[in-house]
């Protein structure tokens, strides 16, 4: 699905350019760098560099979502959380062929139980996603035994019926991403 991919991602590039440009200028303000870098488990369990949009403090350790304080969390990263725009820059990893569209979030590589469910069930045969099913279940990785499961079943079902429901299901708001802890 290569080929959809490369299309879909330029395609949502070109039409979320102003988007990204009104965030990324927002989120000088905000934090003052905007963008985020963080190493991830790809394909392979390769590592690559996920880009997203900002929506912690600078300072905020590297962990995941589930781990991390809510307080840690800006006033404009929570809306970009909830309106899923802090995803928009993984087009770019996806035109990159470092992410496809649809297939399992990345992880962090210190999440060790989540990578080795995952290693178990064939889930790194496949690029990394921006969506898929687990995540319009509302299913994060704070559950990695769960999580690993559906994108084992994912990744067994896939097609492009399925590879644009997830898709549209994504952009129609199912799903919340993962939860932050409170404080």
């Amino acid at each position: 699905m290569r080929g959809l991919d490369i299309v879909l991602a330029v395609a949502g590039i070109l039409v979320f350019l102003p988007v990204m440009v009104v965030v990324y200028l927002i989120g000088l303000f905000d934090t003052g760098h905007p963008l985020f870098f963080q190493t991830r488990v790809g394909k392979d369990k390769k590592p690559f560099t996920l880009i997203k949009f900002r929506t912690m403090r600078v300072n905020t350790d590297s962990v995941a979502t589930h781990l991390a304080q809510a307080s840690s969390v800006t006033k404009l990263g929570a809306f970009l959380r909830r309106t899923k725009l802090d995803e928009l820059p993984q087009l770019f990893n996806v035109l990159f062929g470092q992410m496809s569209l649809v297939g399992p979030r990345p992880c962090l590589f210190n999440q060790t139980e989540l990578v080795d469910y995952r290693a178990q069930r064939g889930v790194y045969m496949a690029k990394p996603g921006v969506t898929g099913l687990a995540q319009i279940k509302g299913i994060d990785m704070s559950t990695p035994k769960k999580l690993s499961r559906y994108d084992a079943l994912m990744l067994q079902h896939l097609d492009v019926t399925r590879y644009f429901y997830y898709i549209f299901s994504t952009i129609l708001g199912r799903g919340q991403g993962d939860r932050v802890k409170a404080d």
